[in-house]
């Protein structure tokens, strides 16, 4: 079951509007095991030039699914959101029934929160090439000093060894050119 927390800047969400997006983005339970519940958080903003960007998160056991999309029309872009969605689910449940033939217990390796593939599931053969491994020593330094060496490395990432906490973290140069932080537990 998928429960919805729909947020908007600059725009009213009407009742029709939050229809269409439980009726659109509700259709992705089928992808979801019974007993499941997962949120979907909507955020709608309007911009002064009439587009509207939304974009949806679902957090998972053990996979986040996110999808953005900018239209001029707030319910086409809805569409496009949806789309992106099912995409991302049904290449991920591919992955997962591909590993799990190779001896990986499902439930071991992936949450258990996805429904198996069945016949009318399209599967995606594009696969993940890695073409460069690199290693990196973990230096102790704080996120100031962190976002430093991204710049001087003309990097769109950069990551490092908390000097206060002890723990990896991952400094980002996000699309709006702002810097984000990802922390690990």
């Amino acid at each position: 079951m998928i429960k919805f927390s729909i947020r908007a800047e600059n725009v009213e969400i009407t009742d029709a509007i939050r229809s269409y997006i439980e009726d659109k983005i509700g259709k992705l339970n089928k992808y979801f095991n019974d007993g499941h519940e997962v949120t979907a958080y909507v955020n709608i903003k309007s911009y002064s030039d009439k587009r509207n960007k939304v974009e949806v998160t679902v957090p998972a056991k053990n996979v986040t699914l996110r999808a953005e999309n900018t239209a001029l029309d707030v319910l086409a872009a809805i569409d496009l959101v949806e789309e992106k969605l099912e995409r991302q689910i049904r290449k991920y449940k591919t992955r997962v029934n591909r590993k799990s033939k190779i001896n990986v217990p499902t439930g071991l390796a992936f949450g258990d929160e996805f429904a198996p593939l069945d016949a009318t599931d399209e599967i995606e053969e594009d696969t993940v090439k890695i073409v460069r491994t690199k290693r990196v020593d973990l230096k102790p330094m704080d996120a100031e000093e962190a976002v430093l060496q991204m710049d001087m490395l003309g990097h769109d990432f950069y990551v490092f060894l908390d000097a206060y906490t002890n723990r990896t973290s991952v400094v980002y140069r996000r699309a709006d050119k702002n810097i984000g932080l990802i922390e690990t537990d």
